[in-house]
């Protein structure tokens, strides 16, 4: 394969995860991105077991253990007085379950992590995607300013408002969920009452706040998430400000109130999706993390699936013949493999419960109740400890050894015919 080059649409933790792990396995890969400077925008991230432990194979695990935390627990908190309700052990205890750890980090130091795995000289800056062909000899790439250059393969990871999904899809109308979410960072020592090393989710009657610490525990990522109007704009990083913070934790406990004192560079994002697809390949060219499943971020999956699709279609494309059938079946293959997990967790996320729940369950939000009783707490922490289960199958995916899994079944089945 090491004749074969693969177009990367997008450096974003997903374009960057796929061009690592394709050039761990020695296929020419190169990366375009639009903006003129490599950079990742936003805050803080969850990186669950089925990241992480791809992430160390790659090599990351010393630059994680210096920059992301291990969170101890995960204590859910009445949004009135700060009271525990509920509490999640998480730490070694999630890190011995599932094999690998359970972290949160911040997405600029993550993407600093995956740019430093690939050569500068894959990496092309300023280049924006204005269309492509693909022939049978290739994917002739245009961009902006009449730059034109040719790939074996085109890999669109080029996010939720992704050219090459619109050219292989057709336009879309965005889901709207119904919910906005306020977002930014705070120094930890401006939060003295919450421990850095722990995550928070303080639930309300209409809303929660999630606070997670990331760069070494130095700061909380925090998100508040209640319902609003649809507004005109699909975004995530439009402007607000502490002002728009403080009106949405008027009546909150001191300690979730504090963060519109201590927040400065306050964001809205409007929670929004996309319908699953029924097909995100052609011959030559593929879709990858938020261009092929966006979703909302009631697992923390969004990045985790993408660096799922990365490591499983730099293998897919590893192990297949280079030329047009070989690519030809490893996007086949890659599209089989992913799309029906990602489905599955897609619409999961779309109200925090798992899709084969045939009748919704009260949420978590919803059961916390406003006193402090050994009975709503009971009750409580078998809320969080139910929906901890829930997830449990997206945090147990190991998506390479599944792959090799089914090269041996594969194998054992040729073998016997």
């Amino acid at each position: 394969m090491t004749t074969t080059t693969i177009a990367v649409i997008g450096a974003g933790i997903g374009g960057l995860a796929a061009a690592a792990a394709l050039h761990r396995r020695g296929i020419d890969v190169h990366v375009y991105e639009r903006g003129d400077t490599l950079r990742e925008q936003g805050v803080g991230m969850h990186l669950g077991p089925n990241a992480t432990r791809l992430l160390t194979r790659m090599g990351l695990a010393g630059q994680l253990a210096r920059q992301a935390v291990r969170p101890e627990a995960l204590e859910v908190r009445a949004f009135h007085d700060g009271s525990t309700v509920a509490r999640q052990e998480m730490g070694a205890a999630w890190e011995e379950r599932f094999g690998a750890p359970y972290l949160t980090v911040h997405r600029g130091d993550l993407h600093r992590m995956l740019a430093s795995l690939l050569p500068a000289e894959r990496v092309h800056t300023g280049r924006e995607l204005t269309g492509y062909e693909e022939g049978a000899k290739g994917v002739t790439l245009r961009f902006a300013g009449g730059t034109v250059t040719r790939a074996s393969a085109l890999i669109g990871a080029d996010g939720v408002h992704s050219l090459v999904r619109r050219r292989l899809t057709g336009p879309e109308r965005p889901v709207y969920s119904g919910n906005c979410a306020l977002r930014g960072l705070v120094d930890a020592a401006a939060l003295p009452d919450l421990d850095p090393a722990r995550m928070y989710m303080f639930a309300g009657p209409a809303g929660r706040v999630l606070l997670y610490p990331v760069s070494g525990g130095r700061q909380f990522t925090y998100v508040a998430v209640a319902p609003a109007p649809e507004g005109p704009d699909e975004s995530w990083t439009s402007a607000a400000g502490p002002a728009d913070l403080d009106a949405a934790l008027a009546g909150w406990a001191p300690q979730v109130r504090a963060l519109a004192g201590a927040a400065r560079d306050v964001r809205r994002w409007a929670l929004y999706d996309r319908s699953p697809l029924e097909r995100w390949s052609t011959a030559r060219t593929t879709l990858l993390g938020d261009a092929a499943h966006p979703m909302l971020p009631h697992h923390g999956q969004g990045a985790n699936q993408a660096i799922e699709d990365g490591v499983a279609l730099a293998i897919c494309l590893d192990e297949e013949a280079s030329g047009a059938a070989g690519i030809a079946a490893a996007l086949r293959r890659y599209e089989a493999t992913r799309r029906p997990h990602t489905t599955r967790v897609q619409l999961g996320s779309r109200d925090g419960q798992p899709t084969t729940t045939q009748k919704r369950k009260p949420s978590m939000t919803n059961n916390l109740g406003n006193n402090g009783s050994n009975n709503n707490r009971n009750v409580n922490n078998r809320n969080v400890n139910n929906q901890a289960a829930d997830v449990a199958w997206i945090l147990a995916n190991d998506v390479e050894a599944n792959l090799n899994d089914n090269n041996i079944n594969n194998n054992l089945r040729n073998n016997a015919a």
